[in-house]
């Protein structure tokens, strides 16, 4: 899916768009799933002398049956068996949303430490409200790790960081989000028409209306915050009543999120990061940095041929990122290992997926203490 979110606060737009809620909270998390790396997104908070404009100059009171770029999206469209009727008339009735392009055209106010994402994420709220969306849907979550290999607190936790466990995902139609920025927000507007051709694949192939899906401005979709491509290869129907519903069915979003890591080699078992210690002064090349420093390359044999030996007894053909976080004033060295690795195809930040793991630990404690009293009651 590459899911999307409606991602988080002090972070802005600029560092939203990295795979999507309201309020300062969505900025910092928004597209799980979903949409480009924030930090390959950074730049665009600094001014460029272009041709390009920013956002486009709105075509007069028209619809956007008028833009330049609608007749070829038509054409495209008319590929994929739609009437060209149909299209038109669903260009028509998207909507121009200024208030998309300009949360998505705000520049990043600055770049986030560990320390600082970590208590956007890690509050006690959201773990006691995790704890609570465990209980209430555990036999879904149950039927999803046996299913799928994906631990229940990975699952809970995602739902979590993305959307609130469901209280946070977007007012905005869909067709008006997509519409807006693959029309009028040039620097994007491959991606978002690209996703506006799915969106219409989607509502034809879920029968259901153009107009009526909501989600986040960048156009992410239900408790996992999906884009619509990634609906369309990793949405499920869990409870097999004919819907894949991922955005009042709670089964069909747990079992989703979990289809989604199960897809992207999700290992059963195994785990998500190492501490490391070094027998020798590490070098600032070695550290994993951008989206491009997220693909393990090195293996651990490899990493302990430069002194970097992992606390965990690992395979030494395993392999990893060697990550530097800041917390406070002081830093720590982890080794990400092939399931950070996943957790990092739903948004690509390595603080994304340390928040979500080290959630999911939280959770997990909370959850399995509760369960504890409970039975001793």
């Amino acid at each position: 899916m590459k899911p999307c979110s409606l991602f988080t606060a002090v972070v802005t737009a600029g560092l939203v768009l990295t795979g999507c809620s309201a309020t300062a909270e969505k900025n910092a998390a928004e597209p799980a799933v979903q949409i480009e790396n924030s930090s390959k997104d950074k730049s665009s908070s600094k001014v460029k002398l272009t041709s390009t404009p920013a956002i486009a100059a709105p075509v007069g009171a028209g619809s956007y049956v008028d833009y330049p770029r609608a007749q070829q999206f038509i054409e495209d469209m008319k590929a994929e068996g739609f009437d060209e009727a149909y299209v038109k008339d669903v260009l028509g009735q998207a909507k121009r949303q200024q208030s998309i392009l300009k949360a998505i055209s705000r520049p990043a106010e600055k770049s986030l430490t560990w320390g600082e994402y970590r208590k956007i994420f890690l509050g006690q709220k959201r773990i006691n409200q995790g704890v609570q969306f465990w209980k209430e849907n555990k036999e879904a979550l149950a039927l999803a790790e046996k299913t799928y290999g994906v631990p229940a607190e990975i699952i809970v936790s995602i739902i979590g960081v993305e959307t609130r466990y469901g209280r946070i995902m977007g007012s905005y139609r869909v067709l008006d989000a997509l519409a807006t920025l693959g029309f009028d927000y040039p620097r994007r507007s491959d991606f978002f028409l690209g996703q506006l051709k799915e969106y219409l694949i989607l509502v034809r192939e879920e029968s259901v209306d153009v107009t009526a899906l909501k989600g986040s401005y960048a156009g992410a979709m239900g408790f996992g915050q999906f884009i619509p491509s990634s609906y369309r290869s990793f949405a499920i129907d869990f409870d097999q009543d004919g819907q894949r519903d991922i955005w009042a069915n709670k089964k069909d979003a747990i079992g989703s999120v979990a289809n989604y890591f199960a897809e992207h080699k999700w290992t059963p078992g195994e785990p998500v990061i190492s501490g490391v210690s070094f027998s020798q002064k590490v070098d600032d090349a070695w550290l994993s940095k951008g989206r491009a420093g997220l693909i393990p390359e090195l293996t651990l044999a490899d990493w302990q041929q430069r002194g970097v030996d992992p606390q965990l007894t690992l395979l030494p053909d395993e392999k990893a990122i060697l990550m530097r976080l800041e917390l406070g004033q002081d830093e720590q060295y982890w080794l990400g290992l092939h399931n950070f690795y996943v957790i990092t195809r739903y948004n690509h930040s390595k603080l994304y997926a340390m928040a979500v793991y080290r959630l999911s630990e939280q959770i997990k404690m909370a959850y399995d203490k509760s369960v504890t009293t409970a039975n001793k009651n």
